[in-house]
């Protein structure tokens, strides 16, 4: 195994010489001579512990060929901005610690197929408490060769790996790999492992991005709001510029979310898990924004979502199915339709809020059916969801045979008051509505609280009503019944 030259740096203080140590890395990726390697790939480096970025140094790419610098990332500025999938703008960190592994992420294209590369780095570019980084200086301590070829174009289906072994390293390159207003459907197979990215997609269809292990198949970054601001709008153009647009005029696309599927129809996302690692009080950061239209078809089935505040963003048709969403403030939100079956919603916060949907009058809002509404330990008073009237009169949310926990709230419901001044807006229209609603015991869920702009179905007079709800092809419309699906298996 490659190993750093030893350096032992000498500080004066006082009289004396203090000696501060140096770490090393325990492990590389791709590995010391490593060939075959996906230009694509994000650099990893393993330390015996939590580094923190140095005040100062490089890691500098180099050609091993030329000696050619090829990409050169700085911790002294460890964010850069980049486009991914055709549209600009958006920030990424050129260095990424997650505890012991830190990434590197050359910029797009800084790596060729059939290329040998070396990577370089400064003594000091990290720390570790009173330690510090040594040299990185040999071109033989750290090289790899990439692959000579990229895939054969018109694949049905791509295999993504971070270990090296798929098509691509990255679900965004497999993306990337897909033509621009395609339609032949093509299948992204996901192998275990975890995918640092932000990833964006827009005007290709038929695409099926399947986990290996819902649980070991994991897209995570800290991807938020105040990362990447922009004002968002889900039917905006693709090319956006957030510099050149008022947000107001709705021109511009999110983008705050770690994974945003752009204006595609025929979308499925299965057997994985995806996590906004945001910290908590880190602003509007999903995990997912679906950004459909009337016909979009999009299927979600078993996926677990993780993050915080708007943990998914769903416009447009969609069923979920077997999912595990959960967040602290309206984390599930969006202009919908959206039919959610034996899915389970966690709260993570008393006195927050599950939804906020905002559809139009012309499509159905989001419908849960057989669904759980639960709680992290200890959380109380939760609305299952909150709206401005003025705003949005034609909010629908509907339960039907669902789950509600302790995290629930009597009260169920909340409006929000209009600013002053502003004519509240009229509630005939909302549709607040629960039926079967029970407790994790069994026993009917007490509704006698429920806010009075909501209202419980009843049986048998609202058989015909819960009997369209029920089913999917009525809340979604154009006749899509997305239970004849075929079963996703990796």
């Amino acid at each position: 195994m490659p190993r750093f030259l030893l350096i032992v740096v000498f500080m004066a203080v006082g009289l004396a010489p203090a000696v501060r140590a140096s770490f090393t890395a325990t492990h590389f990726f791709p590995a010391n001579g490593a060939t075959s390697v996906n230009p694509d790939t994000p650099l990893r480096l393993t330390f015996p512990a939590t580094p923190i970025l140095g005040a100062a140094g490089q890691f500098r790419i180099h050609d091993a060929a030329t000696h050619a610098i090829v990409a050169t990332l700085d911790v002294a500025a460890p964010v850069a901005s980049k486009t991914i999938g055709g549209l600009d703008h958006y920030n990424y960190h050129t260095v990424l610690i997650t505890e012991r592994e830190v990434t590197l992420f050359p910029p797009p294209g800084a790596l060729a197929y059939g290329h040998r590369y070396y990577v370089a780095a400064d003594s000091g570019a990290l720390k570790i408490s009173n330690e510090i980084s040594v040299a990185l200086e040999s071109p033989s301590a750290w090289c790899f060769t990439t692959k000579s070829v990229r895939p054969a174009p018109g694949a049905s289906r791509l295999v993504v790996a971070a270990d090296g072994s798929g098509d691509f390293s990255t679900v965004q390159a497999a993306l990337d790999y897909i033509p621009a207003g395609n339609t032949t459907p093509v299948t992204i197979f996901v192998r275990k492992g975890t995918y640092r990215e932000i990833i964006f997609f827009t005007d290709k269809h038929g695409v099926t991005i399947l986990g290996e292990d819902r649980r070991a198949t994991i897209l995570a970054y800290p991807n938020n709001a105040k990362f990447n601001g922009s004002g968002g709008n889900p039917f905006a153009g693709r090319t956006a510029n957030p510099s050149a647009e008022v947000p107001k005029r709705g021109g511009n696309i999110y983008r705050r979310g770690m994974f945003l599927a752009h204006r595609v129809n025929d979308f499925t996302l299965a057997n994985l898990t995806l996590h906004n690692t945001t910290p908590q009080g880190g602003t509007q950061a999903e995990a997912l924004i679906v950004n459909g239209t009337s016909i979009a078809r999009t299927i979600i089935k078993d996926v677990d979502f993780y993050s915080f505040q708007d943990t998914i963003q769903i416009n447009g048709q969609a069923y979920l199915s077997n999912c595990f969403i959960e967040g602290d403030v309206d984390f599930m939100w969006g202009t919908g339709p959206s039919f959610f079956e034996n899915c389970n919603a966690r709260s993570l916060r008393s006195g927050a809020y599950f939804t906020q949907i905002r559809n139009p009058a012309t499509n159905h809002g989001f419908v849960f059916v057989r669904c759980t509404f639960e709680g992290a330990p200890g959380v109380t008073d939760n609305f299952i969801s909150r709206i401005e009237p003025h705003r949005f009169p034609h909010s629908e949310v509907i339960l039907v045979d669902c789950v509600l926990g302790p995290a629930v709230g009597a009260v169920g419901w909340q409006l929000q008051p209009a600013p002053v001044g502003t004519p509240p807006g009229a509630t005939a229209d909302l549709q607040f509505w629960e039926h079967n609603s029970r407790a994790p015991n069994g026993e009917p869920f007490p509704v006698s609280g429920r806010h009075s702009a909501s209202r419980q179905l009843q049986t048998p007079s609202d058989d015909a009503l819960i009997s369209d709800y029920r089913n999917p092809a009525f809340v979604l419309g154009s006749g899509w019944q997305p239970r004849r699906a075929p079963i996703f298996k990796p």
